[in-house]
């Protein structure tokens, strides 16, 4: 006999789950479940005291973020990798050299919008983390263009497939997604609406077509 799948909902969000009928028991898809943990703990990050205490701009503030998206549901929650990871053929950052690499992308200025996104496109490039790096990072880059520039990205004015296709070319030219973020930018800093939003969008660009 076939097993039916379904969707269901956790914390509010769709999750593919198969029934054993032999069991009786529905079995729930385990990155849709971690995926939906996640994003609630994104939402609570913008009520954390966590927030005003992350060290902005440094691979210790970036540690933060993702320690706490990700705490209880990897055990490698906050902690940079050490293995080799690659993703539709490109090879991020070598494990063996990610310290050196990370700290030199930490000394990186912020002084200008182009400093800040040139640091972003690094740290993406080195993906310091097994899994989470986009979620996290975009977070880190917000936190960035909040203190120096007292601005952040609606990233729901960036389309998904524009923004991808950015990032991928951001490797050897950065000129499109300083582009697409610099349209994008508000000074609703301070906007609750505003960060849920941004949420939403980031882990929307994470998602499989």
């Amino acid at each position: 006999m076939e097993n039916k799948i379904s969707i269901r909902f956790f914390n509010d969000k769709e999750v593919r789950a198969i029934c054993d009928e032999e069991n009786s028991k529905w079995w729930f898809s385990v990155p849709d479940s971690l995926d939906a943990k996640s994003k609630t703990k994104a939402y609570a990050l913008f009520e954390s005291s966590l927030l005003d205490s992350i060290d902005v701009g440094t691979v210790n503030g970036l540690k933060q973020v993702h320690g706490y998206l990700f705490g209880g549901l990897y055990d490698f929650a906050g902690k940079i990798r050490t293995v080799n990871i690659s993703k539709g053929g490109f090879k991020f950052a070598a494990a063996e050299f990610l310290p050196e690499t990370l700290g030199q992308i930490e000394k990186m200025s912020e002084d200008s919008f182009d400093q800040i996104i040139d640091k972003y496109v690094e740290m993406n490039v080195a993906h310091p983390f097994r899994e989470g790096n986009g979620r996290t990072t975009r977070i880190w880059l917000d936190l960035i263009l909040k203190r120096s520039l007292k601005k952040c990205v609606d990233w729901s004015q960036i389309n998904k497939k524009e923004y991808l296709a950015a990032m991928e070319q951001s490797v050897m030219d950065s000129t499109k997604i300083k582009r697409l973020i610099q349209n994008a930018l508000t000074d609703k800093i301070n906007d609750r609406e505003m960060f849920m939003k941004g949420i939403d969008y980031s882990y929307y660009y994470e998602e499989a077509e």
